[in-house]
């Protein structure tokens, strides 16, 4: 007798959102379990951002559910999920662009620590929370810009420090919305060993939006295809992959296998 599936952490039920008179994202059920890796993928305008905008809260649904290891979090702000265990990178890095890289790590350890968020009152009274986000930095290589303004960043290294605030925030799941967009080839590796490693945890869930398809396929253990809004396939990469209509209508991958 096999052992019951674990409940999932994260669950959608008939997720909905209107515009007016577009439904961007129309009636979407779906659940993610720890240990995970989900890549949402469509073409350009399928939903998902608006998907992933949904879970995080950054936008209210017009019908639907979402749970949250099982409590419904439907109602709650993005601040309030985030709390909870979700984190979030966005597609457009959402930074604090005039403290420095190290002062934006540092009040994410703060948030995770139950600090606050006072940019002096902690600075030198706390030195694990400055080592902590020492370890952050190192960890996507941006120790050596600690002291830079993150307006001041190239775009790849905004996508660095985003994903290191994301990780010291420690959440359960972790949701990164085209984590390599904007990076040179060279900067790519960095941050996809930093997804292996999360998911290599096996106790987090992440969430994928990526248009790399060999990223997807070297990452992921489901795919989720979206299109119009709608959620059209839902499996293993390689089934999802292989089938003609993701393949030709919804991923347009043609004979290079290129999306």
């Amino acid at each position: 007798m096999s052992a019951p599936e674990e409940r999932p952490v994260l669950e959608t039920e008939g997720l909905t959102i209107r515009f007016g008179g577009h439904v961007a994202v129309n009636n979407v059920t779906c659940a993610f379990h720890p240990g995970t890796l989900t890549a949402i993928v469509g073409p350009n305008g399928a939903g998902k951002t608006t998907f992933f905008n949904l879970v995080s809260g950054q936008l209210k649904a017009s019908a639907g559910r979402v749970r949250l290891f099982g409590e419904e979090v439907t109602g709650l702000s993005a601040p309030e999920r985030t709390r909870r265990g979700i984190g979030r990178a966005f597609q457009l890095t959402n930074l604090f662009p005039n403290l420095t890289v190290r002062e934006n790590v540092r009040l994410a350890v703060q948030a995770r620590a139950g600090l606050g968020l006072s940019l002096f009152s902690l600075w030198s009274g706390h030195r694990d929370v400055i080592e902590r986000a020492e370890h952050y930095l190192h960890r996507v290589n941006l120790a050596d810009r600690r002291d830079e303004l993150a307006a001041a960043l190239p775009h790849g290294d905004k996508r660095k420090l985003e994903v290191a605030i994301l990780l010291a925030l420690e959440p359960d799941i972790f949701m990164f919305d085209e984590p390599t967009a904007g990076m040179s080839v060279d900067e790519v590796p960095v941050i996809l060993d930093l997804i292996h490693h999360i998911k290599a945890q096996g106790d987090k869930t992440i969430l994928l939006v990526e248009h790399k398809m060999d990223v997807v396929r070297s990452l992921a253990d489901r795919i989720v295809v979206l299109h119009h809004g709608y959620l059209v396939a839902d499996g293993e990469p390689q089934e999802v992959i292989a089938s003609p209509i993701v393949q030709e209508a919804y991923l347009g991958i043609g004979a290079s296998g290129h999306v």
